[in-house]
């Protein structure tokens, strides 16, 4: 059931400054179109990873096709199988888990926080099975944690919202109200890890004007497009320029409501303005996160039995390590304001100075 919105008028901002431009990274973008089931590559009887999916499942262009690209990426390297297990019932993730292992595969990659609390069972039961667990740490010595500082990026998407909403941008006959500071967020489950997305982004955009209002929003789920659509119409009518979402794959309905309504919106994990080319004329940018790279390191410290260097630690990878950015979507480059980059790379710096509190932590609030 989807929540209502609601919005934060806090205030308390820092006046930006202008920086050389940062050279942005590029987000991975042939990850669209994945097959959703079955055994991928050719790799000799007895490699294989099995990667179970969140519970957005494959195909949401996003988190859990990144994770999934990764280990395409390695495979041609170290010629092993794909064991790609969809499950989008988290009720059953202790099950799948087990499945998984009973196989012995000699990594096992699970896409989300959701895998946490049955892992903590599964991962002693099987102390020979390697496993990988994405966003969220487990202190298991064959347990390789990898989080991403969402908290960050998704402040950065609140710098790029907070700017772009007072300055005038036309494309496509998609329009903002640069008389009012208005921006939007919707949210897939609404609990902790979700909670860091949102306010690290009104802080990002506070940051840039103390006076915006943010709206924000939450779905119940990281699937429904439809109820993700009605929840941003709705913060557009109400006269929000810019959605950002954290919602996976039912964030593409989020997006197309900024479609529907002719505002503009921010992707969240790739460059969505790729992976979503149908929205590329709505997407200003996305905070993304390098997940493919941490599953093909993943899976080449498995086959270089280098695992335990990455085992029994949470590995928190953020702007300091250049594993989280924000990037300005494809058919909006060098049509935004300097402004839009000079804010964006003196945000990033001072978060890595310290200079910044972002709210909230990598793995939730």
């Amino acid at each position: 059931m989807a929540q209502e919105s609601t919005s934060h008028q806090e205030l308390g901002g820092v006046p930006a400054r202008a920086v050389d431009r940062r050279t942005f990274l590029a987000a991975s973008a042939g990850i669209a179109g994945i097959g959703m089931a079955g055994c991928l590559g050719n790799g000799a009887e007895g490699d294989e990873i099995a990667i179970i999916s969140s519970d957005a499942g494959f195909d949401d262009n996003a988190f859990n096709d990144m994770a999934l690209s990764g280990l395409q990426n390695a495979q041609e390297e170290y010629d092993f199988e794909i064991n790609q297990i969809e499950e989008t019932d988290t009720t059953a993730f202790g099950d799948v888990q087990v499945e998984a292992a009973e196989t012995e595969p000699d990594l096992i990659v699970m896409v989300g926080f959701q895998h946490t609390s049955p892992l903590e069972d599964n991962a002693p039961e099987y102390p020979d099975q390697n496993w990988m667990l994405i966003n969220d740490p487990l202190d298991e010595p064959n347990v390789a944690s990898f989080t991403w500082a969402n908290h960050e990026m998704s402040y950065l998407a609140g710098v790029l919202a907070g700017t772009m909403t007072t300055h005038e941008l036309e494309h496509d006959g998609n329009e903002n109200d640069p008389e009012n500071a208005h921006v939007g967020f919707v949210g897939g489950e609404d609990g902790s890890l979700i909670n860091a997305f949102e306010e690290s982004y009104i802080a990002g955009a506070e940051w840039v004007n103390e006076e915006v209002e943010v709206s924000t929003g939450y779905i119940g789920n990281f699937s429904d497009t439809s109820v993700a659509n009605d929840i941003a119409t709705s913060q557009y009518q109400d006269g929000a320029d810019i959605v950002y979402h954290a919602a996976a794959a039912a964030g593409a309905g989020a997006i197309e409501a900024a479609q529907q309504q002719g505002r503009f919106a921010i992707g969240v994990d790739a460059d969505q303005s790729r992976t979503l080319p149908e929205f590329q004329d709505v997407i200003i940018g996305s905070a993304v996160k390098f997940i493919d790279e941490g599953t093909e390191e993943a899976a080449q410290a498995t086959y270089e039995d280098e695992f335990d260097s990455i085992a029994d630690e949470h590995n928190l990878l953020g702007l300091a390590e250049e594993a989280v950015d924000a990037v300005i979507g494809q058919a909006f480059e060098g049509a935004l304001p300097e402004e839009v980059d000079q804010n964006i790379d003196e945000a990033t710096q001072a978060i890595i100075d310290g200079d910044i509190e972002v709210p909230c932590e990598a793995d939730g609030c």
